[in-house]
């Protein structure tokens, strides 16, 4: 598939957060979505702690035509996060659209089984980071009068859960997504949130091997029956459909919203 004949960021700035991946047969939320957002039209600044990774998607998203490049970037430092707006704008004028993506899990446990040391580095990457790229990208955003933020939270925020960090790092994304949409409204800036659930990516299915020890066919066995619709996981290109209408114009009117992209796990809750 290559670039859309109906493209809808045409000529937009797209800023994607966490657009490399971990190795796998499948790909991973963050190249999947910047690999949408150019075919349709973005350029995309990819950015990684690890460039190379984001080197490797900038490539895949040149194969087809489109247009992107690669930024590093460590998310949980600040001076970080800093350098990443200045250098945007430097390159290309303005930040059309952010997503942030990164989000970690290692060393989560339960309340009594969890490290002070894995708690402060979960949420110094799933929360601090996204606030911090939030931060720097703003001052950008309101002085164009307009953009848009969407951050990708997951399930586990508002689902049972056993990675305590985890989950409540995930549930300060959305605290954090609405507080910045209401904040943010007077200046034309939209800020809403997707929530995954079970998808099937490579991240998602080595932490949970590795968490677990079950091997990864029947791991991918139990999460398919775990999802109501077709008994079957989402993909990085269901997440990555529902950031495309949150970043475009047809999302004009919607800010705050906490989307899930889930299978309709969340209506068991309740």
């Amino acid at each position: 598939m290559g670039l859309s004949s109906e493209p809808r960021l045409s000529g937009k700035i797209a800023v994607v957060v966490g657009a490399g991946q971990t190795p796998g047969e499948t790909i991973g939320n963050g190249r999947a979505i910047s690999i949408l957002l150019a075919r349709h039209g973005a350029h995309v600044v990819a950015v990684d702690r690890r460039v190379d990774s984001a080197a490797e998607t900038c490539g895949l998203i040149r194969d087809e035509g489109g247009s992107s490049s690669p930024l590093e970037a460590d998310i949980s430092r600040e001076a970080d996060c800093e350098k990443l707006a200045a250098n945007v704008v430097a390159d290309h004028g303005r930040i059309d659209v952010l997503v942030n993506n990164v989000g970690i899990g290692t060393g989560d446990g339960g309340a009594t089984s969890l490290t002070e040391e894995a708690w402060d580095r979960i949420f110094s990457v799933n929360l601090k980071g996204m606030w911090l790229t939030c931060k720097h990208v703003l001052p950008v955003m309101r002085n164009q009068q307009g953009g848009a933020i969407v951050n990708i939270s997951s399930l586990a925020a508002v689902a049972a859960a056993p990675m305590l960090a985890y989950k409540t790092s995930k549930a300060g994304v959305n605290a954090l997504t609405q507080a910045l949409a209401i904040g943010n409204a007077k200046y034309g800036i939209r800020v809403n949130a997707v929530m995954p659930g079970f998808i099937d990516t490579p991240m998602a299915m080595t932490a949970n091997v590795e968490a677990t020890g079950i091997p990864v066919e029947d791991m991918r066995r139990m999460r398919d029956a775990a999802v109501p619709l077709r008994r079957k996981m989402g993909t990085a290109w269901d997440v990555a459909h529902a950031v495309l209408y949150l970043a475009s114009d047809e999302a004009n009117f919607v800010t705050g919203a906490i989307l899930p992209v889930d299978g309709g796990q969340g209506l068991r809750i309740g």
